[in-house]
């Protein structure tokens, strides 16, 4: 099974981040899906998101992301900021297996990620 069978369309559920030597929690809302039809979107930590996607082999880049406006305490605006820069910044290299994914990007950055409940 390649990794875009392993990663689109499924509800991945963002377990936390790692940015700059420093490991972040996701709050609860966190998810990402893609789709194969080059769509991605979910949640932040407080906003909903979508944008375009491409996934070519294990490489994934995310476009620029059109996110909802609403406002959240510090901690989820702080982790929201910290995801969106994460998945947004070049190619990310994805490496999946049946429940887990991370996706790590060219600075060494990761997020992990977890099959949502409803797989």
């Amino acid at each position: 099974m390649s990794v875009q069978q392993r990663v689109t369309g499924i509800d991945w559920r963002v377990d936390s981040l790692t940015a700059g030597g420093t490991t972040l929690r996701a709050p609860a809302t966190a998810r990402l899906r893609i789709d194969e039809d080059g769509k991605a979107a979910g949640n932040l930590g407080c906003n909903q998101f979508s944008a375009r996607a491409t996934v070519d082999g294990d490489r994934i880049t995310i476009g620029n992301l059109r996110t909802t406006r609403m406002a959240c305490d510090k901690t989820r605006m702080d982790f929201e900021r910290a995801l969106a820069r994460a998945l947004t910044t070049g190619t990310l290299v994805a490496k999946a297996d049946d429940a887990k994914l991370t996706l790590t990007d060219g600075d060494g950055d990761r997020v992990r990620l977890s099959r949502g409940a409803s797989e």
